[in-house]
């Protein structure tokens, strides 16, 4: 039953027309006013940061075709500021240009600039580098904390403030941070501060909101006056029920769902996770009927590139992928989900006329041997002493170490999950711990989710002291080159087979004239990550599942020149390495989640130097044992 506090403001009249670009909520008629007329919003997320800026114009001539008249994005802070106080806005990060596109398609855009954003992105979009301050509390009025967003908004807003709708852009609404009623905190202190920072760059004219989750006490410490109320849920959700708490908070105004969930996003180890397309349609008709302006997330999800994936909670890793069942697939092709929304989005406004827009051309490549590299093997012939405990009591391994002696693979310390992890070698051999992290934690109260070994290890009885930690530049040695640029390649059969714990491969995909979308599968690998020609695509975890491919857009790849590939193996390679490139991707096999601990021969995850050299040097109490930690 529709409740008679829900207003179809479409059916009145009488407004007021301004005489420059304007947008506000009409509480009067519970609708929104753009330029003095009723507005409703059909808006769709996609992220920028997660789809090849060369991509960008592709997927918004899409989002417009099925009949969305805004799209909505997240400012990843992290993505442009990774160093502190050092800027990117160039290239896959150029925000304007983007902004550009989406207004010279004729899409408004709906922005959400954090600080905070969660996003299933790596720490929520918060830069690693805060954490460097002790004891600093995040997403409070922590007076740290806050000189930090104060600095970073004082980059981010001036750029984006021409292109507000007031200043004849097309920014409708910017949000004040994100979902912040789901967080322990609930500081008021700290979100009237960041009103007052949105609102002195941004202007009194901007409309500036406010999204949580469906419930009482997130809208309770969420919202704030003076930021307009908006609430998020999915097709699980009673519509009315859900729109009758928005109600409790916002009298009056137009109904808002910030986050209407087509889909949903990948952990490993679990299935793929998807969406009814019938009972999103049907949820859809229903909100837009209502008069609510509804954005979609996801309606393109994209890729996580790189290390950028978030946990949800410690070693729960959200998926190389961030396909999350959406409209348009990870490599942007549209879906008969995206059909049945633009014919219910046909019963409500016009649609642009004309087909929608094919799928980028997709091809096989077909097989490709890779050889170890050298100065990566295994040594052998160690003379071992009884195996002996190697302990983290305090759980200080975060997330997961590679822990060899002499070279030779022992077995892996897993945050939460094992450890303890029982070692041989001998009086004076050295011990490498490979530390990987898995993603920082994006969502809830652990979002200060530091990395390396955080606490004493114990070799037996005996305390593991003076580490030093390396960290390892492993996108900067690929991108300039290694290991393609010396002659560090064994033959593709050496006889060896392949060797325990973490190894780099390399190969080269041959020019064919052709330069397309395709999708990599390394099926019987185990673990790693992967480069094509110096960009790191992401993780594979294929021994967990259930993504099974990744994707590699076309113009990653030369059609004219061989293209390099890189591979790290953290566990195990199979006995013969190659790799397939397909026309398709394979996202749904769910393998099971590995072991803990293990001995010499089993296949864990970690990640190794690229060269000789990089190590760290410590002691054992009352041995001459050595001991090195490596960090990426």
């Amino acid at each position: 039953m529709v409740l008679v506090l829900i207003l179809n403001c479409f059916k009145t009249g009488g407004l007021v027309v301004e005489s420059f670009p304007f947008i506000s909520p009409y509480y009067k008629n519970n609708c929104f006013l753009k330029d003095g007329k009723p507005f409703q919003y059909i808006s769709g997320s996609i992220h920028y940061s997660r789809i090849p800026h060369y991509y960008w114009k592709d997927r918004l001539v899409k989002m417009y075709m099925a009949g969305l008249n805004a799209v909505q994005i997240y400012v990843p802070w992290n993505f442009h500021e990774p160093v502190k106080g050092e800027y990117n806005f160039s290239g896959d990060r150029d925000l304007v240009h983007f902004l550009d596109l989406a207004n010279q398609t004729g899409l408004l855009v709906i922005l959400r600039p954090g600080p905070y954003i969660c996003a299933e992105w790596e720490m929520g979009g918060l830069p690693a580098w805060l954490l460097e301050t002790p004891n600093i509390l995040l997403r409070s009025s922590d007076t740290d904390y806050l000189q930090a967003v104060c600095n970073w908004m004082n980059i981010l807003l001036p750029k984006v403030k021409p292109w507000l709708y007031s200043n004849k852009g097309n920014i409708i609404s910017v949000q004040v941070e994100n979902e912040y009623g789901s967080y322990h905190a609930c500081d008021y202190n700290y979100m009237r501060t960041l009103r007052t920072i949105f609102r002195s760059f941004l202007g009194a004219d901007t409309l500036l909101f406010t999204t949580d989750g469906d419930t009482e006490r997130a809208l309770s410490c969420g919202s704030l006056q003076g930021l307009y109320a908006t609430i998020d849920f999915g097709t699980d959700t009673n519509i009315t029920k859900a729109f009758r708490l928005q109600r409790r908070f916002e009298p009056h105004g137009p109904l808002v769902n910030s986050e209407f969930y087509t889909g949903w996003l990948d952990h490993w180890g679990e299935v793929h996770a998807g969406v009814d397309k019938w009972n999103v349609s049907k949820a859809l008709r229903e909100m837009l009927a209502l008069g609510a302006s509804v954005n979609m997330y996801m309606f393109e999800g994209g890729t996580n590139f790189g290390y950028w994936n978030g946990e949800l909670k410690p070693l729960r890793s959200i998926s190389h992928t961030y396909d999350y069942d959406a409209p348009l697939t990870e490599a942007g092709d549209p879906t008969e989900k995206l059909l049945l929304i633009r014919d219910v989005i046909k019963q409500f406004r016009d649609v642009p006329a004309g087909p929608m827009p094919p799928a980028t051309p997709k091809f096989a490549y077909g097989f490709v041997t890779l050889g170890k590299v050298k100065g990566t093997s295994r040594p052998s012939g160690l003379e071992l002493w009884e195996p002996t405990p190697l302990i983290s009591p305090l759980n200080g391994v975060h997330d997961r170490a590679y822990v060899t002696i002499n070279g030779v693979f022992q077995g892996i310390l897993e945050r939460d999950t094992a450890l303890v992890l029982k070692v041989s070698g001998k009086q004076g051999d050295t011990m490498d711990l490979l530390v990987e992290n898995m993603g920082r934690v994006n969502f809830g109260s652990k979002i200060n989710d530091h990395k390396g070994i955080l606490g004493d290890l114990l070799l037996g009885s005996d305390v593991l002291t003076n580490w030093e930690i390396y960290t390892l530049d492993l996108d900067g040695a690929i991108a300039g080159g290694w290991p393609h640029s010396e002659a560090r390649r064994f033959p593709p059969a050496d006889g060896r087979g392949p060797p325990a714990g973490p190894m780099f491969y390399m190969g080269t995909l041959k020019s064919n004239g052709v330069a397309r979308d395709t999708f990599l599968q390394l099926k019987d690998w185990s673990k790693g990550q992967v480069w094509i020609n110096g960009v790191n695509l992401g993780r594979y975890w294929s021994s967990r599942g259930p993504q099974q491919s990744l994707y590699v857009p076309g113009p990653l790849l030369s059609a004219t020149q061989p293209n390099n590939i890189t591979v790290l193996e953290l566990e195990g390679a199979p006995e013969c390495p190659r790799v397939l490139f397909m026309d398709r991707p394979h996202l749904n096999r769910t393998v099971g989640r590995s072991g803990g601990s293990a001995g010499v021969g089993s296949r864990h995850p970690g990640r190794r130097d690229p060269g000789d050299g990089v190590s760290v040097h410590g002691h054992v109490e009352r041995t001459t044992h050595r001991e090195r930690s490596i960090l990426l």
